[in-house]
């Protein structure tokens, strides 16, 4: 089954007082292209994080993201009260001793002197905690590919349908096929009846005429490029990552495509390669973005 390279993937897992969020963005690349932002108290883990993360999406250009929100009551920086309290009385006898008026300001004055504020940053990732990341980053993986898998049968179904249409332009040249060769024996006459006093041998011209018809059969460009559309579907059903594989495919049948119009000398013929070419590059595209 096909996967698309194009997902979203996001979770929210609650841990005690906070809230332990991931996101996960994930667009088609040649190759894993793995971009982090991670939280402060999440980065030693960021080694085995990059591992979860490139052996459950494979490819891509992956945008992956883990931040923490926390109670805003939780979260508000707390007041040093005894720190305070002996600034205030260090202020009051200064003033009372030099005669330097007292703050009108107090609070403000109190809360810009320092370590007032008490600084509570440092934090230690348990094991407890770390379980819930997990969980997170586990819930946002299976959302992405869940979103990859939607995206994936749409491509296949695409997929289909342009082979489908390749297949019915290949089998419409063959009508036109089986007339060119009385066409271009007529030609051939015909622009020698129109030489004066030409003269020539029959037996001559038929060997002519086999030698240039069989420069211009196309059986084996058809039945290749029959064998590349059935190898197409095969390779669909695959249950692992085929885009790069099935892009490889598509250009073994543009091959044929193109020798097929190289050897084609009719206008209708051309015509369909045409259109044969069309349907393919269509698949050249959407298969870009196939896992």
């Amino acid at each position: 089954m096909i996967q698309s390279m194009t997902g979203y993937g996001k979770s929210v897992v609650a841990y005690k007082e906070k809230k332990i969020n991931v996101e996960i963005k994930s667009l088609n690349s040649k190759t894993l292209d793995l971009s982090t932002r991670i939280a402060p108290l999440y980065r030693e883990k960021e080694m085995e994080m990059r591992q979860v993360l490139a052996s459950a999406l494979v490819r891509g250009k992956i945008d992956f993201s883990i931040w923490i929100e926390k109670d805003s009551l939780v979260d508000a920086t707390p007041i040093n009260a005894a720190l305070v309290d002996n600034y205030y009385q260090q202020i009051k006898t200064i003033s009372a001793q030099t005669g330097i008026p007292e703050p009108t300001d107090w609070y403000g004055t109190l809360l810009r002197m320092p370590d007032v504020l008490l600084k509570t940053d440092i934090e230690n990732l348990d094991d407890e905690e770390w379980k819930a990341a997990r969980e997170a980053i586990d819930m946002a993986i299976d959302e992405l590919l869940d979103f990859r898998r939607q995206e994936g049968a749409a491509l296949e179904k695409k997929f289909h349908e342009k082979i489908d249409n390749i297949e019915a332009l290949l089998h419409s040249i063959e009508p036109f096929e089986a007339s060119r060769v009385p066409k271009i024996k007529e030609q051939i006459i015909k622009g020698l009846e129109q030489i004066p006093e030409a003269e020539y041998s029959k037996n001559r011209l038929e060997q002519e005429l086999i030698y240039y018809i069989e420069k211009l059969d196309i059986n084996e460009e058809k039945q290749r490029l029959a064998n590349h559309l059935k190898y197409f579907r095969e390779t669909m059903a695959e249950d692992q990552p085929v885009g790069k594989k099935l892009g490889f495919i598509a250009q073994e049948m543009g091959r044929e495509i193109n020798t097929t119009g190289s050897k084609s000398n009719q206008a209708e013929m051309q015509n369909i390669v045409v259109k044969m070419k069309d349907e393919l590059e269509q698949i050249k595209e959407q298969v870009l973005n196939a896992l």
